[in-house]
């Protein structure tokens, strides 16, 4: 028996029952003292666990809930950081929280959302069996730095795993371009040519040109952002096979999206499984999500009977398209963190045919990134056709008067903008100006929505963000 081992166990144990008895989540700082405590315990007890991880910019918490609804229905027991505290800290919470005092694995399965800054920190210490990558997108650059430094972290932990699978973005060019040249196994997702035309102008100013020569990418079809069908002209890098592929978007509306989509099975790549799934999220990005968590599901070689089930009833993350009924109104929290992220979420509000209410709560914290110079980046003009059908624009949090000020220079009535500091006042003011039947959405950034989110907890009686 260790008994360091087992007396840090029941110190961290401890202090996470304390704090989430204060309600206070207790998801990263107990972590961080068990490493004070014994700073191999990750190492210790994270090595009887089947280890699927997933990181990349945007999608990280969505595709983990999937996974996790695929597993469920597989009959296959996980642990899973569900908070969303993909920091090192919270990271071995998660592992501390999930065993016993002497450290054995109470499940088979560990299912990890990683940070793509810590990734190449926490894969000192653990090797995943399946590592998921969503997307390279331009983030905080306070915190994370250029976009390629970034690209590099991830490709510096993937350098340091042997016996990792890999299931990469077809569709972005700096994802998959950690699959060339790995020598691992890689199960590629994405869009067919054919699947979905988009309207949306291709401005792509995170990877327009191709990352081994330089030279200016051609597209064969664009999803949005830099994703799509890329070709380089010069050195001929471009999109590798998906194996998993969205054939057509059958339906995207405002509730979920309804696809068509095939698998190509590892065992013949001459035959096809083609299935029809309604996600029950709306988004193309949240199509991205699903057809990431599909392949993850075939890297681990589980059988495709009941994906489509899996895709049909997972639960979303807490203030990830989240959805509250009151009164016979409805009030959604979309999470926004970057410009990529923020335009789609926009392009989504854009196919809302009801008068709505939208309030954008902007905090400058750590968590969120300090420098808030990136909402001009975000394409806020699209919203001035549409505002015949939003009532009011609410602004809240830290900078809510850059906030303000950005809707002035999209060309937003400044009659409709409203600057409320006050959530419990943001809330009520939305709601009573929501009709009956109609929704009012509320996009925040991280920390933003960890404040207006207890908030809507007291209220109407929601889960804790840690379950």
């Amino acid at each position: 028996m260790n008994i360091r081992l087992t007396f840090t166990i029941i110190v961290t144990k401890i202090l996470v029952f304390a704090l989430r008895l204060l309600k206070s989540g207790g998801t990263t700082l107990p972590g961080k003292v068990a490493r004070k405590l014994y700073p191999d315990i990750i190492k210790v007890i994270s090595r009887d666990y089947k280890i699927i991880m997933v990181t990349g910019t945007n999608g990280k918490t969505t595709t983990t809930r999937i996974i996790g609804e695929i597993l469920k229905v597989n009959n296959l027991k996980y642990i899973s950081n569900k908070s969303g505290a993909n920091l090192f800290g919270g990271i071995v919470t998660t592992f501390i929280d999930s065993v016993d005092l002497r450290g054995r694995a109470k499940a088979p399965i560990a299912l990890i959302e990683v940070d793509e800054a810590a990734f190449n920190v926490v894969t000192d210490y653990i090797e995943p069996d399946v590592l998921v990558v969503t997307n390279f997108f331009r983030d905080q650059l306070d915190r994370y730095g250029e976009l390629y430094s970034t690209l590099n972290s991830v490709k510096s932990g993937i350098g340091k795993c042997q016996k990792t699978k890999l299931v990469l973005n077809a569709d972005d060019s700096l994802c998959a371009s950690l699959g060339k040249d790995s020598g691992k196994e890689v199960v590629y997702y994405g869009f067919a040519k054919e699947a979905y035309s988009s309207a949306e102008k291709l401005v792509n100013s995170d990877a327009m040109f191709c990352i081994f020569c330089k030279t200016k990418y051609d597209y064969e079809n664009h999803v949005y952002g830099h994703l799509g069908t890329f070709v380089c002209s010069s050195c001929g890098y471009c999109r590798p096979q998906s194996r998993v592929t969205c054939e057509k978007v059958l339906e995207l509306n405002t509730s979920h999206s309804n696809v068509l989509f095939s698998i190509i099975s590892k065992e013949s790549e001459l035959e096809n499984k083609t299935l029809q799934a309604k996600i029950n999220l709306p988004g193309l990005y949240n199509i991205y999500n699903a057809l990431a968590a599909t392949a993850c599901a075939t890297a681990l070689e589980l059988s495709s009977d009941n994906l489509v089930e899996a895709l049909e009833n997972f639960e979303c993350g807490f203030g990830r398209m989240e959805t509250i009924s009151t009164e016979g109104k409805t009030i959604k929290v979309i999470l926004v963190k970057n410009p990529t992220g923020f335009n789609q979420v926009l392009n989504f509000l854009m196919t809302e045919d009801k008068n709505m209410q939208v309030a954008f709560l902007i905090n400058d914290r750590l968590a969120d990134g300090t420098d808030i110079s990136w909402l001009w980046d975000v394409d806020f003009e699209i919203l001035e056709d549409a505002q015949e059908r939003i009532d009011n624009f609410y602004v809240s949090g830290i900078r809510a008067e850059d906030m303000a000020v950005r809707l002035k220079y999209a060309g937003i009535d400044c009659s409709k903008i409203h600057i409320v500091k006050n959530y419990e006042e943001l809330l009520a003011k939305g709601l009573s100006n929501t009709e009956t039947g109609h929704n009012f959405y509320i996009l925040p950034t991280y920390t933003a929505m960890l404040d207006i989110r207890k908030l809507l907890r007291k209220k109407f009686g929601l889960k804790e963000f840690w379950k």
